[in-house]
């Protein structure tokens, strides 16, 4: 096992490999910016060493820098959390060219999973099923024009490299197409620095499941089973539940073991993620593969009780997996609302500040994972997310009642945040009866919540012109009783004596 990791990232997936490193008897170096010089996750390592300014590219996303760091302290292995560097085969190749451990997949496997092309080309050689489509880039529009009359409208462009929901357009019909195909492709560039992208049939409504999985390094894979993620807002995961609610046995079994040929396939270690769609038939596709630790994984430990940060420590160190297939165990659900700084009424902005306050009574069965204290500020330059706030209970209708319960209980004064929206989307009838899918949010739920907006508003409008008017009788009724001139309780200069108002 190893002895100390650098960790290449921050907040709270920080927060969240330190603590089971600590557990593990293994030490922690992190690395920093300028902002987060007095983070939470500097004060937990063991050692910290700054890396760069505020912005990304100039400081986590600086791999030389990274790896110059990690030979300095003497680390064997880094930890690339998610997001950053955790998906550039580039880096995890310069991890190994210097005798460091990435702790993740090969980078080849991350190289070739990486790119949606490559991953579905793969999966149909081991007939995993896949959306019809193109299973290579599309350069021209001629081309892609054929494809889309051929499979049919509605289609999906998605960008081959990257994920995120970047570099993805539906098209509905063909005078769309080009367009489309330029934005995808600009987007892809600039997030991706590959601006390749691909066809594939659009199916309407679906639901969006992946699988967790692990792999070591002899050959052996296990599937942790399912997570819902189909609440999802422009592409972005909000609500994340385990179990499935369309789930069964013989569902679970034969997406768990299309997810396990994939990884093998692509000669694939450590802990990843294979996502797959989910038609109202239950058909299912393959979508891609995820080739790290998921922002979401925390529900999967709730229902496995396995840790898989422990389990990648132990997989990277060159452990055998201590479990088979048929040891995961299943046991009750296990929700994920992810907190941001972020205002619901303004198009769900970006809310920027300092937390001045924050309070929480979580109750049994709760867990947060954070990187985030009181008196910390929310910055412009990394994600919004404040907490990971994830409940565990024996069924799902405890466990929605557990999460809604936690988030009536906490409080963040100083920045804007998501609790309100996440609280009604957990008491919607559709979330209740599992009833949702991708499109289910900005679909049916946020014009819901316009039109009642708008029915409170003119509801208000109404309320405030009867109010108007009642006050206005009141005043002249007033008017009359003090003024009036035969009105037997007037006094001396008209008005009337205080006790006989009472």
């Amino acid at each position: 096992m190893f002895k100390k990791i650098l960790i290449a990232n921050r907040g709270e997936i920080a927060v969240r490999i330190i603590n089971t490193a600590r557990e593990m008897g293994i030490k922690t170096a992190a690395v920093y910016s300028d902002f987060d010089k007095y983070s939470l996750y500097t004060k937990l390592a063991d050692e910290a060493y700054y890396i760069g300014q505020s912005p990304a590219a100039q400081s986590y996303l600086l791999a030389d820098k990274i790896i110059e760091t990690a030979k300095k302290c003497g680390a064997e292995a880094i930890h690339p959390g998610y997001g950053f560097l955790s998906e550039r085969a580039v880096f995890a190749k310069a991890c190994e060219d210097n005798g460091i451990k990435f702790i993740g997949p090969p980078h080849q496997a991350i190289e070739d999973l990486g790119s949606k092309t490559k991953a579905k080309q793969l999966a149909i050689k081991n007939k995993v099923p896949v959306v019809s489509g193109t299973d290579s880039a599309i350069t021209d529009i001629e081309e892609a024009k054929k494809v889309a009359k051929k499979i049919g409208f509605p289609i999906m462009i998605k960008a081959s490299a990257g994920g995120g929901g970047k570099g993805m357009r539906v098209v509905r019909a063909e005078e769309e197409l080009e367009a489309a195909i330029r934005m995808a492709q600009n987007e892809a560039r600039s997030s991706f620095g590959d601006e390749s992208v691909f066809i594939e049939k659009y199916v309407d409504s679906p639901k969006h499941i992946e699988f967790q999985v692990l792999a070591d390094e002899h050959g052996n894979a296990v599937h942790l089973g399912e997570r819902e993620c189909s609440m999802q807002r422009r592409h972005q995961k909000i609500i994340e539940e385990t179990p499935c609610s369309i789930m069964d046995d013989d569902l679970r079994h034969r997406m768990g073991e299309c997810a396990k040929t994939i990884v093998l396939a692509a000669g694939y270690t450590n802990a990843g993620t294979v996502e797959f769609m989910v038609d109202k038939d239950k058909n299912f596709y393959f979508l891609e593969v995820n080739t790290r630790l998921q922002v979401e994984h925390p529900i999967t430990e709730m229902r496995t009780g396995l840790d898989l940060v422990e389990q990648q420590l132990r997989i990277a160190s060159g452990e055998k997996l201590k479990f088979k297939q048929e040891d995961i165990k299943f046991k009750g659900a296990a929700i994920e609302c992810r907190i941001c700084a972020e205002d619901p009424d303004n198009n769900f902005m970006p809310s920027i500040g300092k937390i001045k306050y924050m309070s929480r009574n979580l109750g049994n069965g709760m867990r947060e994972d954070t990187g985030i204290e009181q008196g910390n500020e929310i910055s412009v330059y990394y994600d919004s997310m404040i907490t990971k706030l994830i409940a565990y209970a024996p069924d799902r209708k405890s466990v929605i009642d557990k999460m809604e319960r936690a988030l009536l209980n906490y409080t963040i004064i100083g920045v804007k945040t998501n609790i309100s929206f996440l609280l009604k989307l957990l008491k919607c009838p559709e979330y209740f009866e599992g009833a949702y899918n991708t499109q289910f949010v900005e679909r049916t739920f946020m014009p819901r919540l316009e039109k009642e907006k708008n029915e409170i508003s003119d509801e208000l409008k109404k309320a405030l012109a009867i109010g108007s008017i009642i006050m206005k009788e009141k005043h002249e009724s007033a008017s009359s009783v003090s003024t009036g001139g035969n009105n037997k309780h007037k006094t001396k200069g008209g008005w009337l004596k205080r006790k006989e108002l009472y």
